[in-house]
């Protein structure tokens, strides 16, 4: 197997990305062509066995024009990781950088899956008794009713081969957990999900997500990359002000340092960092979307999603699952 790697995308580009690569080849023991400014990649790589560079001449930025970049870039480390995957020379691709450009190459050169009407992009997150697949969260940012029943679709395989649920249940994100609630987009969505797809379950609202009444939560990307972006910071403002707060007293140091493992568990198990990134469904071949705040263990775990979407034959399931549909 091979994977290529942007490694000039994200925050942390490249001594993080070219870290966490080098990690994930010793640890998954995979191939993985870094795609890269030579001057900036070259020097990092310390004759690490399993990495080789791809090289590029350009570099799309963060505050780029997605489309018009990856048009005016085509040797962009971008644009060359998607070019890698359609021509065969690596079996799928990551990146943390420009995730419009991501989404823009991967249309514009690898294409679509054949009756797929607008790829979506998800992530894993946390439940009470496990973790749920939640999308679209940002690849759309206006979501018409059949692109959304198509997330569905979409989302039910990957949670079927990438999370082993064997028999998914599928819901809609709403104000409401009662039907008809919603605003039309979703009223429409469920209207067309319900008695069609096996193991649609109706609506949920935010905090049933967590409380795990559903293996898939749908929504338009401009609602869910608004919820997950919350979540993440809620999330980050807890455990930044327990780890202020606790050690001002010495009660509260003692009792800091007695639940400090479980803590410890507790923010690895929400930690956006240990799910990597997120394939995007839809897309004719394997391409992943990292955080752009990627450090060396993101970007790792962003190649071992990589792999299992791989390994599981994930574009080869949707395809069959859409034509179905």
């Amino acid at each position: 197997m091979r994977i290529a790697v942007d490694a000039m995308g994200g925050d942390h580009a490249p001594d993080q990305v070219v870290l966490g690569a080098a990690q994930a080849a010793q640890e998954f023991g995979i191939d993985i062509s870094l795609v890269g400014l030579p001057a900036s990649v070259q020097p990092l790589l310390n004759s690490q066995p399993r990495l080789r560079l791809v090289p590029c001449t350009q570099v799309i930025t963060m505050a780029e024009h997605p489309a018009q970049a990856v048009r005016s870039k085509p040797d962009s480390s971008i644009s060359v990781c998607a070019r890698l995957v359609k021509e065969g020379r690596a079996e799928g691709w990551i990146s943390a950088g420009n995730s419009g450009a991501i989404m823009a190459a991967a249309l514009l050169i690898q294409g679509r899956i054949r009756g797929v009407e607008r790829p979506a992009l998800g992530s894993v997150v946390p439940t009470q008794d496990g973790f749920a697949y939640f999308l679209d969260v940002g690849a759309n940012v206006d979501s018409k009713p059949e692109y959304m029943v198509q997330f569905a679709t979409m989302g039910a395989v990957y949670a079927r081969e990438m999370l082993g649920r064997a028999q998914p249940r599928v819901a809609l994100l709403s104000n409401g957990e009662e039907a008809g609630k919603g605003d039309e987009r979703v009223r429409e969505t469920a209207r067309r999900l319900t008695g069609v797809m096996p193991g649609f379950v109706g609506n949920v609202e935010p905090k049933d997500v967590f409380a795990a009444r559903a293996d898939v939560v749908v929504a338009d990307g401009f609602v869910g990359n608004v919820a997950i972006k919350m979540a993440e910071a809620t999330a980050d403002f807890l455990f930044r002000n327990l780890r202020d707060e606790i050690p001002k007293t010495w009660s509260g140091k003692i009792g800091g340092l007695l639940i400090r493992p479980r803590v410890r568990q507790l923010r690895a198990r929400i930690d956006w960092r240990e799910f990597g990134g997120a394939p995007l469904l839809g897309i004719d071949g394997v391409a992943v979307v990292a955080h752009g705040r990627s450090d060396a263990r993101a970007i790792k775990n962003a190649i071992r999603v990589t792999r299992d979407a791989i390994e599981s034959h994930l574009v080869g399931k949707i395809r069959a699952e859409v034509g179905r549909a």
